[in-house]
């Protein structure tokens, strides 16, 4: 393969688009580019003044605390949530346009929407780039078991999902309310079932119905600190376990039996869930879909497989047999960008500066993808056919044509197509190039050609 073309796939496939240079910095040799970017830590977005969600989530307990005693807010708890979204996503995007390891980035936002949450829900507004941070960043280049155990005791994960409040029926505060009329305590599945469906085993992992029910059960009491009286527990805002809300007695999950022992019993029980085969097989496969095609071949998923389970789950050797399968570099590009990918590679390849505020996230909305708000438990879509659709297209080109009207001829589009996609650029869009009539124009064909509508 020619070494500019590889590079380009190294820049856009496995990274979110090439910054001005970097085709030729990776051009070396592309595969120990990437590979030399999983040997440190995972970056954190560098803008100052982002709040930990255990703040933010004592910030509004004090704000409800004010509402009860009369005493008003200068600030209400909406407008708190708002603001912090604003400073985190724009704190995100910022750094997904200077990074110099897209790679570890592009890795981080799989794994932020593999272990998704919606900010369409009030309370996850105000945390979500916190859980980011706090409970995906970290673990990118360690352990699935270390990551999987961060996301499922996250605030962020515990309040949208509801397993605050998931209270096992035989539990001391049940029985306590069971006299009360139109009491909405009670047990719910919803963290049981997506960790089965979505994080781990997958919808043909082999689990019932009555495994989602056991492990709902051995997961209740996994909550978060704060509360008053007799509620109160832990720390405000951070993981808790209420030993008042745990459902006692042994449960059963996929055949395996698994005795009382408080916040240990479900502890254990995803711990085994993590080392499952199935969940190896499900995991790797998204991996496979996200970076290679929508339909991945048998030869690359066995071999990723092979090296999860080789490792332990243990995430940078997974990434490196990816990084090493000769599936990966396949031509012509099979990935359809999302989006966001199409933002973020716009905004890398004519290195544009990253507004504050709505600023920063205005095209996510226009185009389709706002940012942490995948409308479900499952994450944004990854395949071409959900968003390659007609008018989806079309508000693409028109955001381009927007792009290219504002950028006139500041940049050439001609130089500008060689550093973005490198020899990947087809000779029937170079002349395109050259032919526009405008500098502004020519900048337009280029984000609406079909090499840089995939990566």
């Amino acid at each position: 393969m020619v070494a500019r073309t590889a590079a380009a796939i190294a820049t856009n496939r496995f990274g979110l688009g090439a910054r001005p240079g970097e085709i030729d910095v990776a051009a070396g040799d592309p595969q120990a580019w990437l590979l030399g970017q999983l040997r440190e830590p995972a970056p954190m977005p560098g803008r100052s003044g982002l709040e930990a969600a255990s703040a933010t989530l004592a910030q509004a307990e004090a704000l409800r605390k004010e509402k009860r005693a009369g005493a008003g807010s200068v600030m209400k708890l909406g407008a708190l949530y708002r603001s912090r979204y604003l400073e985190e996503v724009g704190a995100r995007f910022a750094h997904a346009v200077a990074t110099e390891r897209a790679f570890v980035e592009r890795l981080t936002q799989f794994w932020a929407n593999h272990f998704a949450v919606s900010v369409d829900k009030l309370a996850v507004l105000g945390i979500a780039g916190a859980y980011e941070r706090e409970a995906i960043r970290p673990h990118v280049l360690g352990r699935f078991e270390d990551l999987l155990f961060a996301v499922e005791r996250h605030p962020a994960m515990l309040l949208y999902l509801d397993n605050h409040r998931s209270i096992g029926p035989g539990s001391p505060l049940a029985r306590r309310a069971a006299a009360r009329r139109g009491s909405d305590l009670g047990l719910n599945e919803n963290l049981a079932r997506e960790i089965l469906e979505l994080h781990t085993l997958g919808v043909s992992g082999g689990y019932t119905q009555a495994d989602v029910t056991s492990f709902a059960r051995m997961i209740t009491g996994w909550s978060i600190g704060g509360g008053r009286g007799r509620l109160a527990a832990g720390r405000p805002g951070e993981f808790a376990f209420r030993e008042n809300m745990h459902e006692p007695g042994a449960q059963m999950l996929l055949g395996q039996r698994y005795s009382e022992s408080g916040y240990a019993q479900g502890a254990a029980a995803l711990r085994t869930l993590a080392r499952h085969p199935a969940t190896a097989a499900h995991v790797t496969r998204k991996l496979a879909c996200h970076f290679v095609a929508d339909d991945p071949p048998p030869a690359l998923l066995a071999r990723l497989d092979a090296a999860w389970r080789a490792h332990d789950g243990a995430l940078v050797p997974v990434y490196r047999a990816l990084v090493e399968s000769p599936e990966a570099w396949a031509v012509p590009l099979a990935k359809f960008k999302t989006p966001s990918d199409f933002i973020h590679s716009t905004f890398r390849g004519f290195a544009l500066p990253v507004g504050e505020g709505r600023a920063g996230i205005g095209a996510f909305e226009v185009l389709g993808q706002r940012t942490w708000a995948p409308g479900s438990p499952a994450g944004w879509p990854d395949r071409a056919a959900d968003w390659d659709g007609a008018s989806a297209v079309l508000a693409r080109i028109e955001w381009a044509d927007a792009v290219g009207t504002r950028l006139g001829d500041t940049r050439d589009a001609r130089r500008a197509a060689g550093s973005m996609l490198g020899d990947v650029l087809a000779s029937s869009t170079a002349e395109a190039l050259r032919r526009a009539a405008s500098g502004a124009q020519a900048l337009t064909l280029l984000l609406s050609s079909p090499e840089f509508m995939r990566r």
